[in-house]
């Protein structure tokens, strides 16, 4: 019977026990939504909403490359 490779990586101690970065979609969505950057396109209404969304929640938005 096939182990899985957790499974595999625990039975021969090479589990570690500092997480590594998630890939999953899951986790990159909810990385961006939490840190809410510029958009690099769309159409002009997203870009209104862009910048309505800056003036009402200046503290949420990553603007570093905001130009």
């Amino acid at each position: 019977m096939p182990i899985s490779p957790q499974e595999f990586l625990k039975k021969y101690g090479f589990d570690e026990d500092d997480e590594e970065r998630d890939h999953s979609l899951r986790h990159n969505a909810m990385e961006h939504a939490t840190h809410l950057r510029r958009p690099h396109a769309g159409t002009p209404h997203d870009w209104e909403e862009w910048e309505r969304y800056k003036r009402e929640h200046p503290d949420e938005v990553d603007d570093s490359d905001d130009r």
